[in-house]
């Protein structure tokens, strides 16, 4: 059997884990709260100790705290922030709204490693869970400071660099094939020539723009609610507790973070990750629509469009010998499908403000972090083992623009829309050239067809009228 030790709070004594360094409120909620497998990440236990240790300097800044348990809480909150103590905040998502739990573990955590530090044997002495832990703080302005610090790390060092990787390869893609005239299509349907390098860079454009959605965003993340404590009032605090925290969470974490000039609204509303969301969704149905057009163009290799060459990574079909699939497409349209799921999951959470609290904040903030988490890895390997590996498959495209029937669509100006309308039905009917066509309905000279039917002029406006 697991050996235990046994501690006492104000609700009573408890049974530990002796290897644990939670105390009795973590204790009770993990056997509370047995629900899922879902835990926070290790970005949102980092943020739980930064936030603790940014609170433990500033109160010894303002002799709130004596310097002795001010360090050793910091020193202690510090190794929570490097993640070498993530075993020991087991609790799930699903908890109280106000992630009073997961406060509270960090709290009895830290303290353990305080005390020891401090060489006494008591995990609750000299340094106290709550009194000293906890001081000037609640839950419910902790915890939304925690949400935003995380979000905001998340989304600046892992969801933008893995869009910027993916915008960089499609930009390469596009000026590369910027002269590879092939047919367009809309309603996937034939449509008018248009360059491969003109559909990367549309590509590159819709993620470029989801970039700054993002960083358009983020100046909402950068004030802290910290200092709101319990209702926004800023009781039990210093005054001076919330500015000096935020400058010690931007010292620690190289970003802007300031004090919010209305804790209230950070505790109360979470609209600032609502509208973070809101930007990941949008770059997730953007590349939706780039895994989808790769994999729609890659189709084939006989049978489909087959205008690009899709890589072959090795992961071959179980059956089909030699099978190429698409492989980094479905990973990251599934990736997509998460992210416009966790869409909902944010924006009902966010409604979710009652009064001075949302709370829904545990499940909020999970969504947001597995949504930049997910887009800015699979972006980036995207980018690398798709982007980067295709091939445009020059005697396809060639083949495909030559029968295209859509060509015909530079002689609107020409000879009008019913006479070209005649030649591409007649071509299509007589499964014949379009030249052909229109030389025996005697519309078009077959000299004059050569000069004004030029797909590699007719990829920009006017060019197919200024060859005269």
């Amino acid at each position: 059997m697991t050996q235990t030790r046994t501690e006492t709070d104000s609700l009573g004594t408890i049974d530990i884990p002796a290897d644990r360094l939670w105390g009795p409120q973590t204790e009770r909620a993990r056997r509370l709260f047995r629900i899922g497998t879902e835990r926070f990440p290790p970005l949102l236990i980092r943020a739980v100790g930064l936030q603790k240790q940014a609170a433990a300097e500033a109160n010894r800044a303002l002799g709130e705290l004596p310097p002795h348990i001010a360090d050793a809480i910091a020193a202690a909150a510090a190794e929570v922030a490097a993640n070498r103590h993530d075993d020991h905040f087991p609790l799930p998502v699903w908890q109280t709204g106000s992630g009073t739990q997961t406060n509270m573990n960090a709290n009895e955590v830290i303290a353990h490693l305080a005390n020891r530090a401090l060489g006494s044997g008591d995990p609750r002495r000299p340094v106290h869970p709550n009194d000293h832990l906890n001081r000037g703080q609640s839950s419910n302005d902790s915890f939304p400071t925690v949400m935003h610090v995380a979000a905001l790390e998340a989304v600046t060092h892992g969801t933008i660099p893995g869009l910027e990787a993916l915008h960089a390869a499609l930009s390469r893609r596009a000026a590369e094939w910027e002269r590879i005239v092939k047919i367009g299509r809309t309603h996937l349907m034939d449509a008018v020539p248009v360059t491969l390098g003109q559909e990367a860079a549309a590509w590159a454009r819709q993620v470029e723009l989801g970039i700054a959605r993002l960083r358009e965003a983020i100046p909402r993340l950068l004030p802290l609610p910290q200092g709101g404590t319990a209702a926004g009032t800023g009781l039990n605090r210093h005054p001076d507790f919330a500015r000096l925290f935020a400058e010690r969470m931007a010292a620690l974490t190289g970003l802007p973070f300031a004090a919010s000039d209305n804790p209230f609204e950070g505790m109360g509303a979470h609209d600032a990750f609502v509208e973070l969301h809101g930007a990941l969704n949008t770059v997730a149905v953007s590349l939706n629509k780039i895994a989808n057009d790769i994999r729609l163009l890659g189709s084939g290799p006989r049978a489909g469009l087959a205008e690009l060459v899709i890589p072959a990574d090795g992961l071959s079909s179980s059956i089909m010998p030699g099978k190429t699939n698409p492989t980094q497409s479905e990973a990251l349209t599934m990736v997509c499908a998460q992210v416009m799921g966790n869409q909902v999951t944010v924006t009902v959470g966010g409604a979710q403000g009652h009064l001075e609290l949302n709370v829904f904040k545990p499940v909020i903030i999970q969504a947001v972090l597995q949504s930049a988490r997910l887009l800015g890895d699979a972006a980036a390997g995207f980018a690398e083992n798709m982007v980067d590996k295709l091939a445009p498959n020059l005697p396809r495209i060639a083949d495909n623009l030559a029968k295209s029937l859509m060509l015909v669509t530079a002689l609107n100006p020409r000879i009008g829309y019913d006479k070209a309308v005649q030649i591409a039905k007649l071509a299509l009917a007589e499964d014949i050239t379009l030249r052909d066509a229109a030389a025996r309905l005697g519309h078009v000279a077959p000299e004059d067809f050569d000069r004004w039917v030029r797909p590699e002029e007719m990829i920009r406006p006017g060019t197919a009228l200024e060859g005269g």
